[in-house]
């Protein structure tokens, strides 16, 4: 009997990324990957599995004659469009691990993440290669500079035309000896600390880990239908994608978030599931001719990114009274496996509690310790999984703090009830140290959230002389509504300790949010010292 090497050869027993698209474009041809919506030069565009097969692999083919491959990393910079997704595949074919870059990052932080991740090539929109361009350290590593030019053509000569390279490949699979062990992702994480770490995932992490406990946990099946506004440029945005299609689900892809026009493609394309933060679907409620639409076909919506406020819930429950809400945690470090709970209303969640994370999934076993690192009801949660990271890019210092005693330490502080439902109290690093007490900032928030004239709120520790941080609110006020500082503080009071309500509560128009909606309280922060 011939033994397995895990050879290209040996395709009997693999499992990667781009062996399930080839899979799929063989079974389900005609089935839509991708309807793209909103971009700039089209209305309504149609990917099937067998054309985003066929494009990858034309790609791959391509990008391997410009000397790309196996062990490499290439960069892509842009907004979601299929051609995002159409880079990403063909790395994966080629065995290239992808890093996704924030197009809204400054040339510091750009350069920082091409360099760091010793990218070797970019696809980069049109519109923002002249951030590319304008990079003035050098990037010796950088040898193939491709422009997304589906939208436009203004890229210097010297950079290669993604249309060309697709359209002059070869359309046969790429012969590369990947494996489940081959680098696929590195994903920044967000920079709260002074430079971003980088987080190095295998394919294998995917398909022993994330998927089933996705699939399992919010019960996903193929016939689903996603409206999908997560950012490439994150875990998420790579990490969601690589999950749906895998499980040959049709990913309904806006070019940008507009609530009004999000609104529309649930209803038109009979959307079944969506997944945003909080922001997104209070911005969605409030968007005109929300009251009479049909979203009756949507039978999930994930939360994620921040608390959950009851108007969120209320709103969504007049046009979609039939959906299944999912809260969920998780972090790249473990490849989003994630803690899941499902409930109908806030009345499902164990004791009405907000805070509620659900449970563990299958694939991850958790514990909550002191600072000792003995079991506590509450503490940090520590973390074991099939989907823990292969460690953080380049950077064994900062893996070795968090790998200890065989356990991921995750930095976030929780609470667990007997039966293992887990409640969210706060990231150590956003714990305010007020005259000499703790205050968890979600807590707070939570509160706040059940004020009449609060729409979104945020609250941070900004550093005092005398309590050494003072407890800070913004709040953002409801349509037709004013808040009231003063008797915000007098409704914390009824609810919270003296020392866990606001010193101050700022009345601001809006919230600074990244490109998936999270509000940075980090920018807070900057703005108020």
């Amino acid at each position: 009997m011939t033994s397995s090497t895990g050879s290209v050869s040996d395709t009997i027993r693999r499992a990667t990324f781009g062996d399930q698209l080839r899979r799929h474009a063989a079974r389900i041809p005609n089935k839509p990957a991708v309807i793209a919506t909103d971009s700039p030069l089209h209305e309504r565009r149609v990917l099937t599995y067998g054309q985003l097969n066929e494009q990858v692999n034309r790609l791959a083919n391509s990008l391997a004659a410009q000397g790309v491959g196996l062990g490499d990393v290439v960069a892509t910079m842009g907004r979601n469009c299929p051609e995002s997704m159409i880079a990403f595949w063909a790395a994966a074919k080629l065995g290239a691990a992808v890093t996704g870059v924030n197009y809204t990052f400054t040339a510091r932080e750009i350069h920082y993440q091409l360099s760091h991740s010793e990218a070797k090539a970019i696809v980069c929109e049109d519109a923002f290669v002249a951030k590319i361009e304008a990079l003035e350290e050098p990037l010796p590593n950088l040898r193939v500079k491709v422009v997304n030019d589906a939208y436009a053509d203004t890229a210097p000569a010297n950079w290669l035309r993604l249309s060309k390279l697709i359209a002059d490949g070869s359309a046969t699979e790429p012969v590369v000896d990947v494996d489940e062990m081959t680098l696929g992702i590195i994903p920044y994480t967000s920079g709260t600390e002074a430079l971003p770490k980088a987080v190095a995932i295998p394919q294998r992490n995917y398909f022993v880990s994330m998927i089933p406990s996705y699939t399992t946990g919010i019960g996903l099946v193929e016939q689903d239908t996603w409206y999908y506004t997560l950012p490439f440029h994150t875990i998420a945005g790579m990490g969601m994608q690589i999950c749906l299609i895998t499980l040959g689900n049709t990913i309904v892809l806006p070019f940008a978030v507009d609530a009004v026009k999000a609104l529309k493609s649930l209803v038109d394309e009979k959307v079944t599931v969506v997944g945003q933060t909080p922001t997104f679907y209070l911005q969605m409620i409030q968007a005109p001719g929300f009251a009479e639409a049909d979203l009756s076909n949507l039978r999930r919506a994930i939360t994620y990114g921040g608390t959950m406020p009851r108007a969120m819930f209320e709103g969504m429950k007049s046009a979609a009274p039939n959906i299944e809400w999912v809260t969920l945690w998780s972090q790249s470090e473990l490849t989003q496996t994630p803690t899941i709970g499902r409930f109908k209303s806030l009345d499902d969640v164990p004791n009405q509690d907000p805070a509620w994370i659900g449970r563990p999934t299958a694939q991850l076993e958790v514990r909550v310790v002191d600072a000792d690192d003995n079991d506590a009801p509450e503490g940090e949660l520590i973390c074991r999984s099939p989907g823990v990271m292969r460690g953080y890019y380049k950077n064994p210092e900062k893996t070795a703090e968090v790998f200890r005693n065989g356990w991921l330490h995750t930095g976030d502080n929780v609470r667990m009830d007997s039966e293992g439902n887990i409640f969210f109290m706060d990231r150590q690093k956003d714990m305010i140290k007020s005259g000499g007490m703790n205050v968890s900032s979600v807590e707070v928030e939570r509160v706040l959230y059940q004020h009449p004239s609060i729409l979104e709120v945020a609250v941070v520790g900004l550093a005092d002389e005398y309590w050494s941080q003072v407890v800070t609110a913004f709040a953002v006020a409801r349509p037709g509504q004013t808040i009231d500082p003063e008797e915000v503080r007098n409704f914390c009071r009824e609810q919270l300790a003296a020392y866990k309500v606001p010193k101050v509560v700022n009345v601001v128009e809006a919230l600074p949010k990244d490109t998936q909606g999270k509000i940075l309280k980090r920018e807070l922060r900057v703005k108020a010292s």
